[in-house]
């Protein structure tokens, strides 16, 4: 297959759903199984990972599989302004579900959605509508999918979970996935009251599987096996590198090269590192430098060129481990998940203390 044929089927832009991706099956999965279950034991999943990570894309997989459900209605919405009251437009603006809820003489007509029922009082707000537009789907054997990506901790987050943790006591048939980053989702289970996030299940993205990608180099850009192995190997399963090298090798006539390397691994440091890298905080980023620095991997020798205790080492230890950013799989060693992180680590901090 030539690059001049068609349109690059690669994507690096962030928030675009690619042409190619790798599934996710099993945690896929996992949320179809939980949420089509005739009495579901699970309403609400947290879709953590770093930046990169395929956050988005699994969302809208989820969505796209509930879309295809005769049964399911799905509502992707942002994360900002009232929630609730985007919920009851999106909801409201579908014609089949306005039907049912003027003939449930539910009057939503202050919502601006022109559902005016004659002698039912107009519903003023946005948690109560919500409540009987669901109590009225449930009547009809409805199921709603409430997706939102990339949520921060906000005072409309705050109020929107609040009535979702109403409507799931109530026994409605509501569902939610939220993506966001571990540190955004930490900070939204803290919050006072809103304990039922902290018990609530929680999907990682963990790096792809490394034969998957290989299969997909393969088959789409036509190089052989130990290349595609070799191209593979080399974004440690980060979806976004996956999707970098898949482009400039694209772009470079379907050649991976040094060139290629420079390329996606510059886009790489630019486009992700450099935010990851802003967001930790002094400490953090001197012990990723030590795991950096370090040439067997092992945290005693991380420990040693620091200077710092283990019982000083586990906490920050910890953070890095839920932020997805290292892996502790092998004991008594400790090492990046990403691609070249370490190169980016070693050259940032030491371009800030030096």
């Amino acid at each position: 297959m030539s690059a001049t044929e068609t349109t690059n089927p690669y994507s690096i832009l962030f928030g675009k759903e690619p042409l190619r991706s790798i599934s996710r099956d099993k945690q896929l999965r996992q949320v179809i199984d939980d949420f089509s279950a005739q009495n579901p034991l699970m309403q609400l999943y947290m879709i953590t990972g770093v930046r990169g990570s395929g956050k988005t894309v699994f969302l809208s997989d989820a969505a796209d599989f509930f879309k295809k459900q005769e049964d399911w209605i799905v509502v992707s919405i942002s994360s900002d302004g009232d929630i609730l009251e985007k919920i009851v437009s999106e909801l409201a603006s579908e014609n089949a579900l306005a039907r049912i809820f003027q003939n449930a003489s539910i009057n939503l007509s202050f919502f601006g959605v022109g559902l005016e029922v004659s002698g039912s009082p107009k519903i003023n707000n946005a948690e109560v509508a919500l409540k009987k537009m669901l109590e009225s789907l449930k009547h009809h054997g409805k199921r709603v999918l409430i997706a939102m990506d990339e949520v921060i901790r906000s005072k409309e987050i705050v109020a929107f979970a609040s009535a979702f943790q109403l409507y799931i006591r109530d026994d409605l048939p509501v569902f939610l996935l939220m993506t966001g980053l571990y540190e955004n989702i930490e900070e939204l289970q803290n919050v006072k009251n809103l304990t039922f996030l902290y018990r609530a299940p929680r999907l990682d993205m963990e790096p792809l599987r490394i034969r998957p990608i290989e299969k997909d180099y393969m088959d789409t850009l036509g190089v052989n096996r130990d290349t595609a192995y070799a191209m593979a190997r080399e974004t440690m399963g980060y979806p976004y590198a996956f999707q970098l090298v898949g482009y400039f090798t694209w772009r470079n006539r379907c050649e991976y090269s040094d060139q290629v390397r420079k390329e996606w691994t510059s886009r790489l440091n630019d486009y992700a590192y450099e935010i990851i890298w802003s967001r930790l905080s002094e400490k953090d980023r001197f012990v990723a430098y030590g795991i950096a620095k370090a040439e067997t991997h092992k945290v005693s020798e991380v420990r040693e060129a620091l200077n710092i205790t283990q019982n000083e080492f586990n906490p920050y230890r910890k953070r890095l481990l839920k932020r997805g950013l290292i892996s502790g799989d092998k004991w008594g060693e400790i090492r990046f998940t990403l691609p070249y992180f370490e190169n980016y680590v070693i050259e940032a901090y030491e371009d800030e203390n030096y």
